[in-house]
């Protein structure tokens, strides 16, 4: 009971609020807001935001999840890392391989891609935990630094920034190590490929630090004034550094980890001080003792089942796509929001009620789905 009540929700709210965007911004329907659409390449949208604000949360909770082990890589917790390392893994292949199989084509693994979002979050998990548990957390700074480091300088020698993936280092690797046929191929580079592990892991140790920097603060005052304080420094240095090295998601380049980590840190730190603060605002968003307030409903719904409901919204997608379905959802909003972008933005709405719903279901029934 004492554990429950210490419970953070605005850890949970954040959790929540990045896996309902996106989901949201990965199923617009034909043309979509310029907002809801990744960076060609240099540059950053509000799109680009989400999934770098959910491999922060990922290092946060991995802080909380291997505190319990007291940072000790006894057999128990390796295991539990492992574990849930290839779960992730392979449920993003798995992901890719119902695609092809409703597509007619379930023995086609010569075209199955290896690299997407579930399986760059198993990677970016997997060696920040080896770190965490392996690594003094005094020196938790500079491997993050090293790390930056090291790819900032694979993208300088390597052309990492070059619009061709006959010259790009990151485009060049995958497909000598893994050949085109399993590769994302709407930019010159995969953007969950493999050399973009090394800062993907540096950007769960950034969230993992900042974890470890609220743990240590004696008030919620100080927690609050802790992400503000890195929030803030991390988006300057970001922004700074980007005149060199500009901000880019496909290639996940150093200084698009700084900017997102310092824009999640601040949100982090603003919804903290809204709902678990003792403010005004914070006692009208936070729960009741006799449960979950409406305005953070739908937001919990999602935080408390993320990766299921991520995992359930990829899927749905593809039975949708396959079975016209949502060519059928979209057709009659259409006929009634005439605007192709706003009739879009209302297929993605209702896709992200649909999920929701399923959601709500578990969320009642005390269902989490870890994994």
């Amino acid at each position: 009971m004492e554990k429950k009540a210490k419970r953070l929700v605005s850890l949970d709210v954040m959790r929540g609020l990045t896996v309902a965007m996106m989901i949201l911004v990965n199923n617009g329907y034909g043309e979509s807001f310029a907002a809801l659409q990744h960076s060609k390449w240099n540059g950053m949208t509000p799109c680009d935001l989400v999934f770098p604000f959910f491999l922060f949360i990922v290092g946060v909770s991995t802080y909380l999840s291997l505190s319990k082990f007291s940072f000790r890589p006894s057999a128990q917790t390796l295991r539990k890392v492992f574990r849930r390392a290839a779960l992730l893994f392979l449920v993003g292949l798995a992901i890719h391989w119902v695609d092809m199989a409703i597509d007619g084509r379930p023995l086609d693994f010569a075209h199955l891609r290896l690299w997407a979002v579930l399986q760059r979050i198993a990677l970016a998990y997997l060696f920040a935990s080896l770190v965490a548990l392996y690594v003094n957390h005094r020196y938790l700074l500079p491997v993050i630094v090293g790390l930056l480091a090291t790819y900032t300088v694979i993208l300088i020698f390597g052309r990492g920034y070059a619009y061709d993936s006959s010259a790009n280092i990151l485009a060049q690797v995958d497909l000598r190590l893994f050949g085109y046929d399993h590769l994302y191929h709407k930019s010159p580079v995969d953007p969950e490929g493999l050399l973009g592990t090394i800062p993907s892991v540096a950007h769960v140790l950034i969230g993992f630090y900042c974890a470890r920097l609220m743990k240590q603060a004696d008030t919620l005052n100080q927690k609050i004034i802790g992400f503000f304080v890195a929030g803030t420094v991390m988006v300057f240095a970001g922004y700074l550094l980007s005149y060199w090295l500009p901000l880019n998601k496909r290639i996940w380049s150093p200084t698009y980890v700084l900017a997102t980590c310092g824009l999640a840190a601040l949100l982090q730190g603003l919804l903290l001080y809204l709902i678990d603060g003792k403010t005004t605002a914070g006692r009208v968003l936070s729960p009741s003792s006799e449960g979950t307030g409406e305005v953070l409903l739908p937001f919990l719904v999602f935080g408390m089942n993320p990766l299921a409901l991520y995992v359930l919204s990829e899927l749905m997608a593809i039975l949708f796509g396959h079975f016209g379905i949502s060519t059928a959802i979209y057709g009659g909003i259409h006929t009634v929001v005439a605007s192709p972008k706003w009739a879009s933005l209302c297929y993605a709405l209702t896709f992200v009620a649909l999920n929701w719903l399923v959601g709500y279901v578990l969320y009642r029934r005390r269902i989490f789905i870890k994994l």
